[in-house]
């Protein structure tokens, strides 16, 4: 009998009936925060799951089995040279719309199909990071001058850190790149362009999907928020396409779905969410019925889905008792403590803005308005960058499932150089701003 695990099952059996036993369910605020947890988690079930992680674990699918290991390597591992592979990593997460969740997926499947540490820790960061919703917003209504520090801060940060966690684990990196060297070459079972081409209809669908709605009603931005289901649509029917002509599924299994979802479409055209959701269980339906590749990619999003999923429920869960929501307020920690504590531009208030900003929650671009109070209310300028790039990059959910990607101690790594660098960059930005 392995009594070191037996031990390890028996603690958390202990600490649960001691948190069960001592919990203090009278008190006002406690129960507040236990609320707050359980909003938060209904929140992003109704918010984030079916329109961003659901596409995203596909899109991670679509990785694993249909972009080559070959081609990953040659552009993000060992084979490739470190400018463009820092650079490729550095500015993908301009074209994603995503947040620290909906990063994991993707992250998890260059990172399996052989990108080097440093440039899928800088992909990693740079997604929900810089993506260019999130930098005109941020520039539109924090200010022009916090929106370029946004910008500059993040892609330096998304490349020093990749280097600097490369440099760390350089012997671990240096046996796998060696590894990767002695790949022999393979061909690939379809022109690039075809994969690239599955591949950016899926992030099309993921991006216009989630597109956020402006804080104006004019506008080339408020147009593509007034059009986005629209868009989608047109690319559903790219997808259709792509699923008959490039992955060559049945041509009856996949119109017959087609016209199924058109006609949910047309039904419930006021509550997209329903044909959406339709049009995932269709795809699944499908994709069980396929044979090779297709089945696989359901295989690979399945696992992904398995490996990701519960652990940013439990990490939504916990970070909603601790900070709270935004329709119910305080968790156990209340909202003006963390206010008290970071106005000005001392260390510690850039400190414990980045602390913050690591274990918060941040959907896509719901760190602006949040920001927004906290500045109002006087959080300093310094602090608010500080937060900015730490907050969208990280969350306490998200450093759960990259623990479970990396290890423990690359996790913790990653997140002390994020939350030290994020300090540094708020002091210098808060003395001469």
């Amino acid at each position: 009998m392995n009594w070191k695990e037996q031990y390890k099952s028996f603690l958390w059996i202990l600490g649960f009936f001691l948190f069960a036993y001592f919990m203090p369910i009278e008190d006002e605020s406690f129960s507040a925060a236990i609320i707050a947890a359980f909003d938060l988690v209904r929140w992003y079930a109704q918010e984030h799951v079916i329109l961003c992680l659901i596409p995203a674990f596909f899109i991670a699918g679509v990785i694993a089995v249909f972009v080559s290991q070959n081609a990953v390597i040659k552009y993000l591992g060992g084979k490739a040279k470190k400018w463009i592979a820092y650079s490729v990593a550095a500015v993908s997460g301009t074209f994603l719309a995503v947040c620290s969740c909906t990063v994991l997926p993707l992250f998890s499947g260059i990172h399996k199909r052989g990108a080097g540490l440093g440039p899928a820790i800088a992909f990693l960061y740079s997604g929900p990071a810089i993506n260019i919703l999130a930098i005109i917003l941020t520039a539109r209504v924090l200010g022009l001058e916090l929106g370029i520090a946004r910008i500059i801060g993040a892609v330096i940060f998304s490349v020093v850190i990749g280097l600097i966690m490369n440099f760390i684990y350089r012997k671990e990196e240096n046996e796998r790149q060696t590894a990767q060297l002695a790949l022999p070459e393979t061909e690939e079972s379809r022109p690039l362009w075809q994969t690239a081409f599955h591949f950016f209809v899926l992030v099309a669908i993921l991006v216009f999907a989630n597109w956020g709605k402006p804080d104006t009603t004019a506008g080339f931005w408020y147009f593509i928020f007034d059009y986005k289901w629209i868009l989608v649509s047109i690319f559903g029917i790219l997808f259709s396409l792509s699923l008959i002509f490039i992955l060559r599924l049945n041509k009856l299994y996949v119109g017959a779905g087609s016209v199924f979802v058109l006609i949910f479409a047309l039904v419930w055209s006021h509550q997209p969410l329903i044909p959406f959701t339709v049009a995932i269980v269709i795809l699944t339906l499908i994709l069980t019925l396929s044979k090779g590749e297709p089945n696989e990619w359901l295989g690979e999003t399945w696992g992904f889905t398995k490996q990701i999923l519960p652990l940013l429920g439990a990490g939504v869960l916990v970070a909603g008792f601790l900070l709270g929501s935004a329709d119910n307020g305080n968790g156990i920690i209340p909202n003006e403590w963390i206010v008290n504590l970071v106005g000005g531009n001392s260390l510690f208030s850039n400190f414990f803005a980045s602390i913050v900003g690591a274990f918060m929650y941040f959907a896509t671009l719901t760190e602006i308005p949040i920001l927004q109070g906290l500045i109002n209310a006087g959080m300093g300028k310094g602090p608010a960058l500080a937060l900015l790039l730490a907050g969208p990059a990280l969350s306490l959910p998200n450093m759960l499932v990259i623990r479970s990607v990396i290890g423990t101690q690359k996790t913790a790594v990653f997140v002390g150089l994020v939350v030290i660098m994020s300090t540094l960059i708020g002091i210098i930005y808060g003395y001469f701003f």
